[in-house]
């Protein structure tokens, strides 16, 4: 298990420095000023200078490429003072550090993406089960008709609908916004319901789909027709054998969906008006801010990196039989 994890976390220092890389000199493709980008319309040449100097503009690419990847691991100085590991540079809008930008907006993106992932896996999970478990019956039926219908709306469908009946016209919630855990964990809650319930509808869809196939073809193994034949009780056997055998093959499609959950965090931010990282993501693109675009795809990929390293690991609890070292 200690070899596994750190061949894996290895990979992942090297998969992110080639990210890294491929960022950087592929925003240095764009045929513009970058000084001119982050002074503004209007902007002097004299100024111009003055930003490019300070930013580091007028050095070569590669020694802009080392100093951004070494500002990353022991920190930068720029015009507005220190910048400390990780430091992935200064925002062209704000003129803020990139990172103090990207950690402001992330506690709000972790809340969406992880209370979204808790309420579809327990509900994806729980209704495939119960399909698989009355396979046949109208209940198999009314569980997998709802899936294949939910799974064809879209958040920015369904999050309009959801508002306009739970808070423009019955009143029953406010608009979603975001208030600290630590604050008010109450609020908290409250406020970001909507945005679960809607985020997860569309993975809850998807999930109890899985979850019915991959329980329906566990409960053909030779195992667990052989511990029915030992007079074992239905209901044991589909939870000790049956069920553990499924999560293997949805924990694997579990993260190769993180990306898109994170994409769909991101659609849930603009539908419901959410200042996280997503939302921060677009802004900045539609602004030209290359230093902030920059360090939230670095931002997302180590998320993402660290998420399925997370997930490998998983695969020890879940199926003994796999071997990681």
């Amino acid at each position: 298990m200690l070899q596994f994890l750190i061949r894996r976390l290895t990979g992942a220092v090297v998969i992110m420095f080639l990210i890294g890389a491929f960022t950087f000199f592929l925003f240095y493709t764009i045929p513009q000023d970058f000084a001119e980008l982050a002074c503004g319309k209007n902007c002097s040449p004299e100024n111009i200078a003055v930003i490019r100097e300070n930013l580091g503009l007028d050095k070569p690419i590669a020694t802009q490429f080392w100093e951004f990847m070494g500002g990353i691991l022991t920190g930068r100085d720029f015009a507005q003072g220190h910048c400390s590991a990780p430091c992935l540079g200064v925002s062209f809008e704000s003129r803020e550090f990139v990172w103090d930008s990207i950690i402001d907006r992330f506690p709000l993106t972790l809340s969406l993406t992880a209370g979204g992932l808790v309420i579809f896996l327990i509900l994806g999970l729980g209704s495939g089960m119960l399909a698989a478990w009355k396979r046949g019956t109208a209940v198999d039926k009314a569980v997998s008709g709802a899936s294949m219908v939910l799974s064809s709306i879209q958040i920015y469908v369904l999050g309009p609908i959801v508002l306009g009946i739970l808070v423009y016209s019955t009143g029953w919630m406010e608009n979603p916004k975001y208030v600290p855990f630590l604050d008010d964990p109450a609020g908290w809650a409250v406020g970001m319901l909507i945005p679960w319930a809607v985020m997860a509808t569309i993975f809850t869809a998807q999930y109890t789909r899985m979850s019915r196939s991959t329980m329906i073809e566990q409960l053909q193994e030779e195992h667990v027709r052989t511990a029915r034949a030992k007079g074992m009780r239905q209901r044991y056997v589909f939870f000790r054998y049956a069920w553990r055998g499924s999560l293997t093959p949805i924990v694997t499609i579990l993260g190769m969906d993180l990306s898109a959950l994170l994409t769909g965090a991101v659609v849930t931010e603009f539908t419901f008006d959410l200042a996280g990282v997503g939302r921060l993501a677009v802004d900045s693109s539609l602004s030209k801010d290359l230093p902030l675009t920059m360090g939230v795809m670095l931002f997302g990929a180590f998320f993402i990196l660290i998420l399925n390293i997370i997930v490998d690991l998983t695969y020890a609890y879940i199926d003994p039989r796999v071997r990681l070292a």
